[in-house]
């Protein structure tokens, strides 16, 4: 396997980027690396409970995947050792890099919890959708926001708050991890479970006599974040991953670690 540095390296330079960010210069300042290094290490926060992200482990028994093949390459781009912090919890996480434990986080983005961290745009999309009873006269995803219907989802996930923002008039019931949705989902004859799609193609041989809906109800937005009020470390963070999706990069990340059901997300249309 093609050592990370040489793959970052080639592929930021082989590859055909959007015309934007095809000639722009990252330069890094003294400015930045205390902003992002403020140990001298780079503390980068995972959240392993996604698993089209963190599909492994390293022989040193590190967390790999997408999000920590991005943290390395910042790393590198930083000229400084980088230190992977794995978490269980995504809020864990996100209070982590807002009381400076971290300094920077890959984390699904939410408003709520950009409350509390500075998000980049999105580098990946995910899409989320339901399933359903094989009876159901629900089809498509925008027809399940109706009233008397009871959805599952796992409770504080990115697509969970995003529910609990945007419907109207379901209810949703919350449990927490998605094996205990499930059970909820069987044990309450549910009228729609709320998961990640490429999930719940392997989740419903869990749920004999079920469907998947057509289309989904958000595309869960993947990115990073820093601590509040830092612009310098939030201004990097946009200019590197914007130009990671564009020269290519996010796309053979996505591919070195085969991972199907992640999308690159398109490039912001501004700066942060």
């Amino acid at each position: 396997m093609m050592p990370l540095q040489k793959f970052v390296t080639q592929t930021l330079h082989d590859c055909k980027p959007d015309q934007k960010y095809k000639n722009q210069i990252i330069m890094l300042t003294p400015d930045i690396l205390k902003s992002l290094a403020t140990t001298g290490t780079l503390r980068a926060g995972v959240y392993t409970g996604n698993f089209l992200l963190i599909t492994g482990k390293t022989p040193e028994g590190d967390p790999d995947g997408v999000s920590p093949d991005l943290c390395r390459a910042i790393a590198q781009k930083l000229g400084v050792p980088l230190k992977l912090i794995p978490f269980k919890s995504q809020d864990a996480l996100v209070d982590a890099v807002g009381s400076n434990e971290c300094d920077i986080g890959f984390v699904g983005a939410d408003p709520d919890r950009a409350a509390k961290v500075t998000f980049t745009p999105a580098y990946v999309e995910i899409q989320a959708t339901y399933i359903v009873p094989e009876a159901s006269t629900i089809k498509h995803a925008s027809e399940v926001d109706r009233a008397g219907v009871r959805i599952a989802v796992p409770a504080r996930s990115a697509y969970g708050l995003w529910l609990n923002r945007n419907i109207k008039h379901a209810q949703l019931l919350e449990a927490e991890g998605f094996d205990a949705t499930i059970e909820l989902f069987i044990t309450n004859k549910l009228d729609a479970l709320a998961g990640l799609r490429v999930g719940l193609e392997v989740d419903i041989k869990k749920v004999p006599g079920t469907r998947i809906v057509e289309g989904e109800f958000t595309m869960v937005q993947q990115g990073a974040c820093t601590r509040k009020g830092d612009a310098i470390a939030a201004q990097f963070l946009f200019d590197f991953l914007e130009q990671a999706k564009a020269s290519g990069l996010v796309a053979q990340l996505i591919q070195k670690h085969r991972v199907h059901g992640l999308h690159v997300a398109p490039l912001a249309g501004g700066r942060s």
